[in-house]
């Protein structure tokens, strides 16, 4: 008989751009809950079958098989499975400096965190293969889990790689160019970084980049880069890094200077947001 629910863990996990901790897989009984809670790492469910609700960021998410759903640390989640046919999924644990910003440019992100891998199948065999490398846990079990990653990560991308090439056909020249400014401020936010320079290296004039950018983002390149660095900065408060190494790898050459634009930004200064963070978070690998 099938079990209903199985879990491996990563043996040694390693630090890093991306290193999975665990692997799992559960069919859930029906109106399984989990949450409210929050987790201190990402976590994404992949759905084999069977239906269910995943309510994140004040949004509620009617998903079915072939549907992905990715928490992210430190923000409450809750997810329900439905009452007639719950859910067969399997799920991945992970972590990382590049973590989040591998999912954003795939588009996952806080605010739109389901998606559909172009080839389910696919995708369900890189998951099976994830449960069960963790479980034999050979010497370079988290070389190859981090590998096996970013190869499931790729058949999130496959899709938008496609609309992304039909998108930009129906966009605007200036369209295209904010996107390309999006895309590079997201990667290059722990660079010390000024207009001047942002507008030299896309090859944009200083005046057309900040006035086309807030047309279609309601903001300025600055003021986008900053809203990057204080969000990433927010999840490396709550890893063993001082104010100082916070502040440095999200692009702050001065500390003081850091701590004021986030406590201007959140209301509180890194030490109190550290505090409280370290107040509520949780690891906890059962679902």
């Amino acid at each position: 008989m099938e079990k209903r629910f199985s879990l491996s863990v990563n043996p040694k996990p390693g630090k890093g751009e991306l290193t999975v901790l665990f692997s799992g897989r559960e069919h859930t009984l029906p109106g399984h809950n989990v949450g409210p809670q929050v987790h201190d790492y990402f976590l994404v469910h992949h759905v084999l079958a069977g239906k269910g609700s995943f309510q994140f960021m004040g949004q509620t998410y009617e998903l079915e098989a072939g549907d992905s759903f990715f928490i992210f640390p430190g923000d409450l989640f809750r997810y329900t499975a439905d009452k007639d046919e719950p859910w067969l999924y399997r799920w991945i644990g992970f972590r990382g400096d590049r973590a989040e910003e591998l999912l954003s440019g795939l588009r996952i992100t806080r605010h739109s965190p389901v998606a559909k891998p172009v080839r389910h199948k696919r995708a369900a065999a890189l998951y099976y293969q994830m449960e069960r490398m963790l479980a034999e846990g050979k010497p370079g079990c988290d070389l190859r889990s981090g590998g096996l990653m970013r190869m499931l990560l790729a058949e999130y991308g496959q899709g938008e790689a496609d609309e992304a090439e039909s998108r930009s056909g129906k966009q605007s020249p200036i369209e295209q160019q904010v996107e390309r400014t999006i895309r590079w401020l997201t990667v290059q936010y722990s660079q010390p970084l000024s207009i001047e320079q942002i507008s030299r290296t896309l090859g944009y004039n200083r005046t057309h980049l900040s006035k086309m950018f807030k047309q279609h983002t309601g903001m300025t390149p600055t003021q986008f880069l900053l809203k990057i660095r204080m969000e990433r900065a927010k999840l490396l408060l709550r890893e063993p890094l001082t104010v100082e190494q916070v502040a440095a790898s999200v692009g702050f050459t001065d500390p003081l200077y850091f701590s004021k634009q986030f406590k201007k930004r959140f209301d509180r200064s890194p030490t109190e947001y550290r505090q409280e963070a370290y107040g509520r978070t949780i690891y906890d690998c059962n679902d």
